[in-house]
């Protein structure tokens, strides 16, 4: 079941099922994420995609392998595909695998829309949220500012979590 859409509803969004026609559409959004960071370097255009496709493709397989009961789920606007929501959900927590936008839809306030309704959604199953960010993701500041914290470092990347109820401890 997905998250329910109600801070998203002002931005008219509809989720539906990933489907195997979806692919090309997250490569392509996979790799929008990844082309400030690739601008920096020196290699050729095709060396740079290249790169990307494969690490997109063992990204995926990463997914479907570790989160395999997930909601893989495709974010709409007016029936075009504008992003991807995959989240997991665990005993005490909604785990969100992944979260991104097109371009063109950054920036709009859907991003947090979304998580705050993935929010609504575990708090109102008992349950707080996490998920894995990158250090240097600009994102990290909204997750802040959405009650997260750093939970784990993993190196690359932060485990952040809000609300993730904790087990009691016997003495």
């Amino acid at each position: 079941m997905p998250p329910p859409l109600h801070a998203a509803a002002r931005f008219a969004l509809s989720y539906r099922p990933l489907a195997a026609k979806d692919f090309d559409f997250i490569e392509a959004l996979y790799l929008s994420t990844r082309e400030e960071e690739l601008a920096l370097s020196e290699w050729p255009e095709d060396q740079k995609r290249a790169f990307l496709v494969q690490q997109h493709r063992a990204q995926h397989h990463h997914y479907q392998t570790y989160y395999p009961k997930a909601e893989w789920l495709i974010v709409e606007r007016d029936g075009a595909a504008i992003g991807r929501l995959y989240v997991d959900i665990w005993p005490r927590e909604l785990r969100i695998v992944d979260i991104s936008l097109v371009p063109v839809a950054r920036g709009q306030g859907i991003g947090e829309a979304l998580l705050r309704d993935v929010i609504e959604w575990a708090s109102a199953s008992g349950k707080g949220v996490s998920i894995h960010v990158e250090k240097f993701n600009p994102a990290r500041h909204l997750y802040q500012r959405l009650g997260f914290v750093v939970a784990e470092d993993k190196g690359v990347y932060d485990l952040m979590e809000r609300d993730v109820p904790r087990p009691e401890v016997s003495t």
